[in-house]
């Protein structure tokens, strides 16, 4: 089949690639001409494992493009998937659509016969019906089919999410529609995963519910962790109590930061603000994205608290920033209210992260980037433990050190506090 991605972002960009892999031809368009010249010498401007492999494959064999020619690109593809931004607007919760509605009236000027245009881009309930208003002579004609297809990929496992994915979701009441994307769809379906036809808007919500939902179950255990601290209880020891329940799965049930990256902060907000617009009262999601915002400020705390309150000159290491392991995504990471506000307090910052360093730091005086793990710890006050990449996790941290009464935050609980306890470290985890 010929698909054409528009955004090259993490979204269009992986599944564009994902998509070339399993036999079909597929243009991949931005309006970024220097991006565009990067990714067709094989560059990949995101860090996620196993793309660049998989891009230059698929290229050198002529089943992956990439281009800032629209028309080309629409033209020559059967499919058309929506993949640029919809952050959030500013002042605002509500989600920006206007690199979507763009999209979509550049394409109204171009087709000419039948095509089908996927929102793979994460939208409001009701987007699609006004994607259909703004091509409503061209619907008229029956030349377009537009369908909600959202993406449940995880950066950093996006490659194996996309091969093996829980469900595809495809929103349309399009038979004609259905059948050509269960087709495009049918090498992975095959593999014990579910394929979802639903209604449009069915699809649209189904994005959102299921990221606030996730966002729940860590705002959740994270109040959990604060309840174990006080009453001497392991956090960990509770969460797979409760994740031995198959009702409710282990799954995002990790106490630690507060949750970020791209989708989680932005789709409750907008959830919220589609609730306003719908007069729905969403209490739920609204005390998640509170206790999350809380949760920001109540790590600062314990950090000063491990401290003593003594900040002036103390030597603080971070151990990653990113808002997980293996992805260089910034967006909204935990790591950047505490690196700003210690930075503010004349402590003298060092961070490590394996994916690189990061520009939401380098203006911060304080605050210096190390690209050596041995060379950010030594002779450190307090080490935090923020990101749990793989080679974080058997560290010798009197060896990397190399002075006395140092401490450890572990905010992801990646260590024993008894073995920590026995190595004589002043060892301070999550929620135990």
């Amino acid at each position: 089949m010929k698909l054409c991605m528009i955004g090259t972002g993490y979204v269009g960009l992986v599944s564009g690639v994902c998509f070339s892999d399993l036999g079909n031809t597929v243009y991949c368009v931005d309006k970024d001409i220097k991006k565009i010249n990067s990714l067709n010498k094989g560059v990949v401007p995101i860090f996620e494992p196993g793309l660049e492999e998989i891009l230059k494959k698929n290229y050198k064999q002529k089943r992956l493009f990439f281009t800032t020619d629209l028309k080309k690109a629409v033209l020559n593809s059967d499919v058309i998937f929506i993949c640029v931004g919809t952050p959030t607007k500013k002042n605002s919760d509500s989600a920006d659509l206007k690199y979507v509605f763009n999209a979509v009236k550049a394409l109204k000027k171009l087709i000419s016969k039948y095509k089908i245009i996927v929102t793979k881009s994460t939208v409001p309930v009701t987007t699609g019906d006004k994607i259909e208003k703004i091509l409503k002579n061209l619907k008229n004609k029956k030349l377009v089919d537009v369908v909600s297809n959202p993406e449940f990929l995880r950066e950093g496992e996006a490659i194996r999410d996309f091969i093996y994915p829980d469900r595809v979701i495809i929103g349309t009441d399009s038979k004609k529609a259905n059948k050509i994307l269960k087709s495009l769809y049918l090498p992975i379906i095959k593999k014990s995963s579910r394929y979802f036809n639903t209604s449009r808007r069915g699809a649209e919500l189904i994005k959102y519910a299921s990221n606030s939902f996730l966002a729940t179950k860590i705002s959740f255990i994270n109040e959990i962790a604060n309840l174990c601290e006080q009453t001497g209880v392991d956090v960990k020891d509770v969460s797979l109590g409760m994740g031995s329940d198959q009702r409710i799965g282990d799954r995002f049930l990790r106490a630690g930061p507060a949750y970020g990256g791209s989708c989680f902060p932005k789709d409750t907000r907008a959830l919220i603000d589609i609730g306003k617009k719908f007069k729905t009262n969403m209490s739920i999601v609204k005390s998640v994205v509170s206790s999350n915002n809380s949760r920001k400020l109540s790590l600062i705390e314990k950090a000063k608290l491990i401290l003593n309150y003594k900040l002036t000159n103390k030597k603080i290491t971070f151990l990653g920033v990113t808002f997980k392991p293996n992805t260089d995504d910034m967006r909204e990471a935990a790591s950047i209210p505490m690196i700003n506000y210690f930075n503010k307090t004349n402590c003298k910052i060092t961070y490590y992260d394996p994916s690189g360093e990061k520009n939401e730091f380098k203006h911060l005086k304080n605050v210096k980037y190390s690209n050596s793990l041995s060379a950010a710890c030594l002779n450190s006050d307090l080490i935090i433990l923020h990101t749990e990449w793989n080679e974080f996790k058997l560290l010798n941290f009197k060896k990397l050190v190399k002075k006395n009464n140092f401490k450890v935050f572990d905010m992801r609980n990646l260590y024993s506090p008894s073995k920590m306890k026995k190595l004589n470290i002043k060892y301070f985890g999550i929620g135990r």
